[in-house]
């Protein structure tokens, strides 16, 4: 493993409050001490938030490929057009296309290597949109453009990490996709990622009903019956420790919270609203099921506050230092199972 991990970061929608969270989080020179970072995004857009937010002391290395990043400094590599507009608070078709860009860039280096570690900022779901980019998020974009087979949104802090089985779709459309080898198939990704990308050697699982009490016992629902409970059923047949399926109200209202590693949601916002409410500052965005290593803060673009220097950029920073976590434990599990001692078996008198 080198020394130096090479993480990308995409800018994400210029408009908004990514290089405001890159440079506050960039300018402690000290994290270049196990890292090298470099932003996919464009110097003139980069110029323009660092006068907006009066900080002086802060540059970044223009570099024409990660090939030729300093590991002293922090460095960007150019990926817009040269007559590019920052309107800041504002969702524009240009500012959406310039979010792509990065992405676009980022993605091809990852996977010639010339990168380790993959880090967004947010983007806007909307005016990304093209024919280049047709996904409701980074997460499906990325599991296609680099081959996974499957993919799991988990969010991530010190106290809390929920996955879910569905993710940017309708509310309406939920029900339908709730299937038993859908959960099961979640199941089966998170309790691996929490085992490899976390170092849980038994993770152990929280699975939430669809409907509210959980069903009630059929009387509110008959998903949990029908679809959760055979699910949780088959993976504790395949040795994952699944329990549930538990009401979302009572379980993040309730101290059993901590005995949980992972808490798997049915739909996004029946996980991501009381993450968000616990964890919105310090919460990451991990997709789990790649090959290659993606994070990003839990937040949006914050159009609102853009500009403004109130962003906090403690989410961001967070998403680096789980990316480097989960960089060292997936080296440190391929290293283990790699040469498994074999089983011997012996006879008995």
């Amino acid at each position: 493993m080198s020394d130096k991990i090479k993480i990308g970061i995409t800018h994400g929608d210029i408009n908004g409050i990514g290089y405001e969270i890159i440079i506050k989080s960039l300018i402690d020179n000290r994290l270049y001490e196990s890292f090298i970072p470099i932003v996919y995004g464009s110097p003139k857009a980069a110029a323009y938030h660092r006068k907006a937010l009066n900080i002086p002391n802060f540059s970044l290395n223009s570099i024409n490929s990660a090939d030729d990043a300093n590991p002293k400094r922090a460095n960007i590599i150019d990926c817009c057009e040269e007559n590019i507009r920052v309107e800041l608070g504002k969702s524009t078709k240009h500012g959406g296309s310039c979010a792509f860009n990065a992405i676009e860039t980022a993605v091809k280096d990852l996977k010639e290597g010339k990168i380790d570690i993959l880090v967004t900022c947010p983007i806007n779901k909307h005016n990304i949109q093209s024919e280049s980019f047709n996904f409701p998020g980074h997460t499906e974009y990325l599991q296609e453009m680099l081959e996974g087979e499957e993919s799991l949104m988990l969010m991530v802090s010190d106290i809390l990490k929920v996955g879910v089985v569905t993710g940017h779709i309708p509310v309406s459309e939920v029900p339908s996709k709730i299937t038993e080898e859908k959960i099961l198939s979640k199941l089966r990704l998170l309790n691996q990622t929490l085992k490899k990308d976390f170092a849980i050697r038994k993770p152990k699982i929280a699975v939430l009903g669809l409907n509210p009490h959980a069903g009630d016992n059929g009387f509110i629902g008959k998903e949990e019956k029908n679809i959760i409970e055979p699910a949780i059923k088959k993976a504790s047949d395949e040795g994952i420790i699944a329990l549930g399926p538990y009401p979302a109200d009572g379980l993040f209202g309730s101290s059993s919270l901590n005995k949980y590693d992972a808490i798997l949601a049915m739909y996004h916002d029946q996980g991501l609203t009381p993450f968000k409410a616990l964890c919105f500052d310090t919460g990451v965005n991990f997709t789990a099921g790649l090959k290659a290593i993606r994070t990003s803060p839990a937040h949006g673009t914050a159009f609102e506050i853009a500009g403004q220097n109130i962003a906090s950029e403690e989410s961001f920073r967070n998403a680096i230092y789980l990316a480097l976590d989960v960089y060292r434990n997936r080296f440190s599990y391929n290293k283990l199972t790699k040469n498994p001692l074999k089983n011997f078996e012996t006879d008995s008198e």
